[in-house]
């Protein structure tokens, strides 16, 4: 059986710990990994035992592209162990994913994967206008739930912004936040795009929204570590590098996908329950009400699908 991605992360926290702690088979975190190895998922645990992780202090590749520093109570899995991962739940993986960095408690994590879309310019950074495309994202998105209602789910209506589009000129870092909500669940997406030089790396924040005041200030300075490696750089745009066909306000928008507004910005993000527990993962996005029922077990029959 498939398990849910915080499942599954689940037992690499177990996996990590039985590696780390060989002796004190007695102790409670102990007994508990004794126990996942015991169970049907046990050859699932070995698996995830067996993929690379850099535990921090160190400094953490994501491919050749870009590289962040992974804090001691952190750990971190390359492109070849995140793709793994995407594969082991059934998603499919291309060559996107580079990493997925998160507290040895799995409380939250960010995975990132790199659009290479081309030079993003930046010309429209002083005329990003927030009304304009929130209407733009729930304009999409109500258009989406006609597809929605077609799968049997429930239709996802857009609240608002809980962070308005910032662009930082000097980092050349573009964030956004958006809040909706599905049958009186409330539903987070907290984005972060980085540019460079041939394209747009996108770190994907999941966490319960209850968490994110407390999450983002410790987000924010993994952030402040990250960099592009040498001649990968925003700032080493030459002339003759491929450009992006859209600018800041596309990205938000859902870049290339903007073409394709039918679809709605969460139609591509959306994480939606199949019966038998099973997860249909089309992107990954902080959906924290979703993220508690893993945690608590509890899940509605109006989010399964066939």
């Amino acid at each position: 059986m498939k398990l849910p991605l915080l499942a599954i992360l689940a037992l690499v926290a177990a996996a990590v710990f039985a590696a780390e702690n060989p002796a004190g088979t007695n102790s409670p975190s102990a007994r508990a990994s004794n126990s996942a190895t015991n169970s049907p998922e046990a050859g699932k645990q070995q698996f995830l035992a067996s993929l690379k992780w850099t535990k921090g202090p160190a400094k953490g590749a994501l491919g050749t592209l870009a590289e962040i520093q992974v804090p001691a109570g952190f750990m971190l899995t390359g492109k070849d162990g995140t793709q793994k991962l995407m594969r082991a739940m059934g998603n499919p993986a291309g060559d996107s994913e580079l990493g997925l960095l998160a507290p040895t408690n799995l409380e939250w994590f960010v995975v990132f994967e790199f659009s290479n879309v081309g030079y993003v310019k930046d010309d429209d950074k002083d005329k990003l206008n927030p009304d304009a495309i929130l209407k733009s994202i729930k304009d999409g998105t109500e258009a989406s739930n006609k597809q929605r209602e077609k799968m049997g789910s429930r239709p996802i209506h857009v609240v608002g912004w809980d962070k308005s589009p910032t662009y930082n000129p000097e980092s050349h870092n573009l964030e956004w936040a958006i809040r909706a909500e599905s049958g009186g669940d409330q539903i987070l997406n907290y984005n972060t795009r980085l540019l460079g030089r041939k394209g747009v790396m996108e770190a994907n924040l999941v966490v319960e929204p209850s968490k994110l005041a407390e999450t983002l200030p410790i987000y924010s300075d993994l952030l402040k570590t990250y960099s592009y490696t040498e001649g990968e750089r925003y700032a080493e745009y030459r002339q003759g590098d491929k450009l992006a066909k859209y600018g800041l306000a596309a990205l938000i928008t859902g870049g290339a996908a903007a073409v394709a507004i039918k679809t709605g910005l969460f139609a591509s993000l959306i994480l939606m329950f199949k019966k038998a527990g099973k997860l249909l993962i089309l992107g990954v996005i902080a959906i924290g009400v979703w993220i508690k029922k893993l945690f608590t077990g509890r899940q509605k029959s109006d989010y399964h699908q066939q």
